[in-house]
């Protein structure tokens, strides 16, 4: 039986450690791996696999800080324990690092350092996001064995050729076998759902105003983010709430939100972050929900104009407020894209998703 030893540097709830559980719990299933996984200590989407058979959890304290240089010297703190923790494995027969987004740097190298296979999952765009993502990008391209890119658009960024794949992610069947698709109850709900961040490329502010300027429909905000932070969030931008606007905090299950939605939003905005793929996109379209997504990305590359949704920049905010009154007063539209949107999502298969990673994995 292979070991798979696995890192990610912070449990939380976002994208990158949902599709981690997606894949380990494949993988699990198989009886062909035994799994340990390196992370921060806290609630999120791993935490659930503590305690389960064939899983041994690591345990780290870590967290962000609004101080950046607080914030690196913490991350360079986690770095240096997970490149010692790693040699734990130094006569380990048959073990595989499995490195989630490009963060644990450590874990390669000391990965590497043994000889070890080093499998990374690649889910950021480095080349949007600063030279210290480019610095990790091109680590990860000399310490890597394998990359699997969640996009072809992500993936034409990277210089290597060899040993690069693209599966993109999709939503657990546990999941999407909760929602609840029927284009005429959710048109009637009038409901404008967004899931995202308080960081400032996520369209937070942008999403308010949009509350503030159709006051005739519900708007609805998950954010991934404690409520204390939200409140002073609020307080530091001297913004009000709209009426119509409510917004949640971080969830656990946010199946309900999907179910109560008419239509999805990404705000992302193009000239500071690029989303290498859209898993709340995938998530909206398998509830049967038409989405408004960036022009530009791997997430622009799941989404047809006019199809399962629109393309348009956040830039273009009154362009997207048309499209959702559009959508949300001409039924028979809405019915074509959310049906549109249901039929694009059924391709984005968990089975197939954890099968190709498997493969990667075992080679």
């Amino acid at each position: 039986m292979k070991r798979l030893v696995c890192f990610h540097l912070f449990n939380d709830f976002s994208g990158s450690p949902k599709v981690m559980r997606l894949v380990l719990g494949g993988l699990l299933e198989s009886g062909e791996w035994k799994v340990e996984i390196v992370t921060s200590k806290g609630e999120g989407a791993l935490s659930d696999l503590d305690g389960q058979k064939g899983v041994r959890m690591h345990r780290y304290a870590y967290r962000f800080s609004d101080n950046g240089v607080v914030t690196m010297l913490r991350y360079s703190w986690v770095q240096l324990y997970v490149f010692l923790l790693s040699f734990r494995y130094l006569l380990s027969r048959n073990t595989v690092f499995y490195i989630n987004t490009i963060l644990p740097v450590g874990a390669a190298l000391a990965g590497r350092l043994m000889g070890k296979r080093v499998v990374y999952h690649y889910h950021e765009n480095a080349s949007a996001k600063g030279s210290f993502y480019r610095l990790l990008a091109r680590a990860m391209q000399g310490l890597a064995s394998e990359i699997v890119c969640v996009s072809a658009y992500q993936r034409s960024f990277l210089k290597r050729e060899k040993g690069v794949y693209v599966v993109p992610n999709a939503a657990p069947e546990s999941f999407t076998a909760r929602l609840k698709p029927n284009p005429q109850e959710a048109f009637g709900r009038k409901r404008v759902l967004m899931l995202g961040s308080l960081k400032r490329y996520k369209g937070t502010q942008e999403f308010v105003e949009l509350a503030e300027k159709m006051k005739g429909y519900a708007f609805e905000l998950v954010l991934n983010e404690t409520q204390e932070n939200i409140d002073a969030w609020w307080k530091e931008n001297g913004m009000t709430q709209p009426e119509n606007l409510t917004v949640h905090a971080r969830q656990k299950d946010v199946v309900p939100f999907y179910n109560r939605a008419s239509v999805v939003l990404n705000l992302t905005n193009k000239n500071m972050a690029i989303e290498t793929f859209g898993l709340t996109a995938i998530e909206a379209m398998s509830a049967g929900l038409p989405v408004i997504v960036p022009t530009v990305g791997g997430i622009a590359e799941i989404v047809e104009d006019g199809v399962n949704g629109y393309k348009t920049d956040v830039q273009e905010l009154d362009k997207i407020e048309k499209q959702i009154g559009v959508l949300l007063e001409n039924r028979e539209l809405y019915t074509q894209l959310a049906q549109g949107a249901y039929e694009f999502a059924q391709h984005f298969n968990e089975t197939k998703m954890t099968e190709r990673i498997g493969k990667i994995l075992m080679a």
